[in-house]
């Protein structure tokens, strides 16, 4: 080609049919290019069995996780081939080949193990116990996930939580794989004792079959289970499969914090809520798509479901001001358009048991809270309690999913179209996952966070302090004596160091914020709209597809 060039310089006349002869041979070239970055139509298409759930009135759990992914890929095909894959030496045709393949690796289970023990019960019977574990995904291991007792566990739910575990890893950047396990059990009508002999037998279950490990599958605390159950597990496997391990502890994260658990771990998932809501709601672009005014000056919130999501909610969304009016439980609702206080609620339901005839609030009449009008609206219950029957009523303009998959797609797309902001479970209740991936690191290192560091910290402070004040000293004289250097209050708090808390609150905070802003790039980027879901997806995606494809398939 470059000969040709040289020769329309010297013919001259020529020149014309040379100039074709190179136009062409450019062509062809451009035509073989291996690095093509052209915009191509893409080819994905919504599969035949999911086609039928944006309309379902009660779709399968991993049906909607299943819709919502697919939804996201299809969007995000040319992206992952023409951006993600610009630097693979294939052509186009073989990119989306693999770009395929790979999205068929990243959708289903990769495991899911369903175990039946004896329990021998306090009165002499026995009983049945059928348990489940899912992992999702080993694109980064080990799977991460909690552990529910629940009636309503089944084999759909834990694959569909497990897949939703993978994405939501992704989206708050956690190096984890997907996991989820369920035990299906009402816990209220079984003993200490019988629990402990269920959770230590569920543990045992687990490790014998490659399901429980530091560096293979590490659950955590869900509906029905805390600390307690959690220092079972650990206990179990240090003593029997992991006892040569020395990082037998990191087996299990929201464990107690003499058992090597971490602080802010109990309040993290309602932490993550509120920090979630907080860079949203601070964001014009999107409060003035609903007729919001940015920030939480009189803003009101309903919570469904007081457990410990919903708790720390109230508590952390209270102190930013905004009022809670209104709170949902299995066995009763409370209202008060005044204000409900958090802590005197979570005082009464402690010394109760219930939040039933609450003396700061009447009981709720009407036909369902959440239909209440209000400007915050927070599920933090079970799944699918928003669907296609009954979206229309909602009348909150942002609704934060602190639980899991409490929106069906039906009602997703209602909503949406009256205008209500959804800020999705994948990334609003992520703050459990995120700081127990700090409780995990935490057990892997041996030493809590700002333990070696801490003193070293307060007394640079306060030598700076001096430093301060002996220059000031030495400039001005000491004619009136001494020169005070007196730290504010705010440096005065931090001036110590930081505690494991403080480092644990900051890194969530942050990790928080970064993921809010990807997701509203994305949401920018691709003309989303309100529709945040979709957006954390295509990031999610976009981010489990670069390792695999950097990682490779052979193992895969």
């Amino acid at each position: 080609m470059a000969s040709s060039l040289v020769k329309v310089l010297r013919v001259g006349p020529r020149a014309n049919g040379l100039f074709e002869q190179t136009g062409k041979s450019l062509a062809s070239l451009q035509q073989k290019d291996l690095h093509t970055s052209q915009s191509v139509q893409g080819t994905l298409t919504m599969p035949d069995r999911l086609v039928h759930i944006p309309e379902a009135e009660d779709p399968g759990f991993f049906e909607m996780v299943e819709f919502f992914f697919h939804k996201a890929c299809i969007l995000s095909e040319d992206k992952l081939i023409d951006e993600d894959m610009k630097n693979v030496r294939s052509t186009r045709e073989e990119k989306v080949k693999k770009a395929h393949g790979i999205l068929k690796i990243i959708e289903p289970c990769a495991h899911v193990l369903e175990i039946n023990f004896p329990l021998l019960r306090d009165d002499g019977t026995y009983e049945m116990i059928n348990g489940y574990r899912a992992q999702h995904s080993h694109h980064r291991t080990p799977c991460k996930g909690g552990i529910r007792y629940s009636l309503d566990v089944c084999a759909d739910e834990v694959k569909a939580l497990s897949a939703l575990m993978t994405y939501k890893c992704a989206c708050v950047d956690v190096p984890f794989g997907g996991g989820k396990a369920g035990i299906k059990i009402d816990p209220k009508v079984y003993s200490e004792n019988e629990l402990e002999r269920i959770t230590r037998r569920f543990a045992i279950e687990l490790a014998k079959k490659g399901f429980l490990g530091p560096g293979i599958d590490v659950p955590a605390p869900d509906m029905g289970t805390g600390e307690r159950e959690m220092a079972w597990i650990a206990d179990t496997y240090a003593n029997t499969i992991g006892y040569q391990d020395m990082n037998a502890s990191a087996c299990v994260t929201g464990k107690p914090i003499n058992q090597g658990g971490i602080h802010g771990r109990t309040s993290a998932t309602g932490r993550g809520v509120f920090h979630g809501l907080d860079n949203f709601i601070g964001e014009a672009h999107f409060m003035s798509q609903i007729g919001c005014s940015p920030g939480w000056g009189g803003k009101t919130y309903i919570v469904q479901g007081f457990g410990n999501v919903g708790l720390h909610s109230c508590r952390y969304l209270t102190r930013a001001g905004a009022t809670c009016v209104g709170v949902a439980e299995w066995d009763g609702s409370i209202y008060n358009p005044d204000g409900i206080d958090p802590k005197a609620l979570e005082d009464y339901k402690l010394e109760n048991g219930t939040i039933v005839g609450f003396p700061g609030a009447e009981a709720y009449t009407g036909e369902n809270l959440m239909f209440e009008n209000c400007d915050i609206l927070i599920p933090a219950a079970m799944e699918k309690a928003i669907h296609k029957g009954n979206a229309h009523k909602i009348q909150a303009k942002i609704i934060a999913e602190a639980a899991n998959g409490p929106i069906t797609p039906a009602a997703d797309k209602i909503l949406q179209e009256n205008g209500c902001l959804i800020i999705p479970d994948m990334y609003i209740n992520a703050g459990g996952v995120t700081v127990s991936y700090f409780e995990w690191l935490k057990n892997l290192n041996h030493v809590s966070y700002g333990r070696l560091t801490f003193k070293y910290e307060r007394e640079s402070n306060y030598h700076l302090l001096q430093s301060v004040q002996n220059s000031l000293e030495k400039r001005f004289g000491r004619v009136g004596g001494p020169i005070p250097v007196t730290p504010s209050e705010d440096f005065e708090n931090r001036m110590s160091g930081a505690s494991e808390k403080d480092i644990v609150h900051s890194g969530l905070d942050y990790s928080m914020e970064r993921t809010a802003r990807g997701i509203m790039d994305t949401t920018i980027k691709m003309n989303l709209g309100l529709d945040l879901r979709t957006a954390a997806y295509v990031n999610s995606i976009s981010k489990i597809f670069t390792t695999y494809r950097d990682a490779g398939l052979t193992f895969n």
